[in-house]
């Protein structure tokens, strides 16, 4: 039913108040994670690299490079890289975490 419903959803304005009352702050932060994660790695970052950058668990990086080949994030780097977005996009996140997570 989800998937059915976010697939019908036409407007990014609308697919992000979706998720903003589906998810809870800590639930976007991680898909926001995990997805820096997957661009990292598929630009060949080190682990070291990622985790300073994006201040998340080497076992974390470990089960997001698991599922490199997965159909999902495949997809996800694809579209991506297909925006020409790839390039602004980690340092897009990394401003948005340090707006969470200052030093």
């Amino acid at each position: 039913m989800l998937v059915g419903v976010l697939c019908e959803v036409d407007s990014p304005k609308v697919m992000e108040e979706i998720l903003n009352d589906l998810l809870t702050d800590t639930e976007r932060v991680a898909m926001m994670k995990r997805m820096g994660i997957a661009i990292y790695l598929d630009k060949s970052r080190s682990y070291e690299d990622i985790k300073n950058n994006l201040k998340v668990s080497s076992a974390t990086i470990a089960t997001v490079a698991e599922g490199m080949g997965n159909p999902g994030i495949v997809e996800v780097i694809k579209r991506i890289k297909a925006e020409e977005w790839a390039t602004g996009w980690t340092e897009k996140i990394s401003r948005s975490l340090r707006k969470i997570f200052p030093n």
